[in-house]
């Protein structure tokens, strides 16, 4: 949504993932919001509520939930955007197949870069083996930073 991505902008934010769905009989507009010099605190959030609010009641004619929030400390990777957005940082990955023989499915690695083409390039902690691996073969990427800034 580009009232979304400019309300970011403004506030030097990224927003990772925006969903609007129906619980309970209630609307919630759910908004994950990124930094790429700070890790995001509520004083984010807030500006991020307060910029969107009389813009988004022009859009939506009913009555929603407004939630704006960081993507968390273990936050499920789910787009190509993020990986490009997270490299540098430590990940848990789970693969479907093993990368060699005896090697596990799930393990620590730093993300070190995405092609769309090539697949998602780590270099594991324990071995300091770099692997690319094919988006296929991805189960699952997990953030696995305590403050979200790679080292």
């Amino acid at each position: 949504m580009p009232v979304i991505e400019n309300t970011a902008m403004r506030y030097n934010l990224i927003p990772l993932e925006v969903s609007f769905e129906k619980e309970n009989s209630h609307w919630f507009l759910r908004i994950f919001i990124y930094s790429n010099d700070h890790p995001v605190n509520h004083n984010d959030c807030e500006h991020m509520t307060r910029g969107l609010g009389d813009l988004l009641d022009e859009l939506i004619p009913f009555k929603y939930y407004l939630e704006v929030s960081s993507p968390g400390l273990d936050r499920r990777l789910k787009s190509d955007k993020e990986y490009i957005i997270f490299k540098g940082h430590n990940v848990i990955v789970k693969v479907k197949e093993p990368l060699e023989a005896n090697y596990p499915k799930k393990f620590s690695a730093k993300l070190l870069d995405f092609n769309e083409g090539a697949g998602l390039k780590v270099l594991t902690i324990d071995t300091k083996k770099e692997y690319t691996i094919d988006t296929d073969n991805i189960f699952s990427v997990r953030l696995d930073d305590i403050n979200l800034k790679g080292e």
